[in-house]
């Protein structure tokens, strides 16, 4: 998915006394990353979490997420989830997204989780999966919507930060601009659960 096809005219070339400046152009190395970024919708962190008291609240259960995407880097800290590994839970989408979450993008990227993935664990195959993840992604007038099934992570080691392998997924609406279908090569994402 690292493409560099040129897209149409953005600006005007303008000639002056000195000669010609090139034409501004968005490329599409700039759109796909606003895609492969919001399908990568990446929980990841540094550090371990193996399991959790029993008497843990949920509102004590965290994920902190990042990913750099041809560049761009996104992340956030502290979203909520509804339990702890290894029991199936969801992520809450709005302590993720803006205002309630702090999710930022570099590279004028701005990217919206539309629902709240559910994931499951599989402790004796070191394994998460996720049942969906449907984000937008947004980058000056150019909006392009995603959806991902059944991704699998691995688990790195004994902690409870998971790896995804690779996957893709489909362009629902948005921009002709936006490629019909994003491939998330095998460690793109990560997520931290603590």
């Amino acid at each position: 998915m690292r493409q560099s096809t040129p897209i149409a005219h953005s600006t005007p070339t303008s000639h002056t006394a000195h000669g010609t400046h090139p034409t501004r152009r968005i490329r599409i190395s700039r759109i796909a990353p606003v895609a492969m970024l919001v399908v990568a919708a990446a929980f990841a962190g540094t550090g371990s979490a193996l399991a959790h008291d029993a008497g843990v609240q949920a509102a004590d259960l965290k994920v902190d997420g990042v990913i750099v995407v041809a560049g761009n880097s996104c992340s956030w800290t502290n979203a909520s989830t509804s339990s702890a590994p290894p029991n199936a839970l969801t992520v809450n989408r709005t302590t993720i997204n803006a205002p309630g979450g702090n999710l930022a993008c570099s590279g004028g990227i701005v990217a919206t989780l539309n629902n709240d993935p559910a994931f499951t664990f599989d402790d004796a195959a070191a394994t998460a999966r996720t049942d969906l993840i449907d984000i937008t992604g947004k980058q000056s007038f150019i909006s392009c919507r995603y959806k991902a099934t059944n991704i699998v992570w691995d688990r790195d080691g004994v902690t409870r930060k998971y790896i995804n392998r690779a996957f893709s997924a489909t362009k629902t609406s948005g921009s002709f601009l936006c490629p019909g279908s994003v491939a998330t090569p095998a460690g793109d994402a990560s997520m931290l659960f603590r």
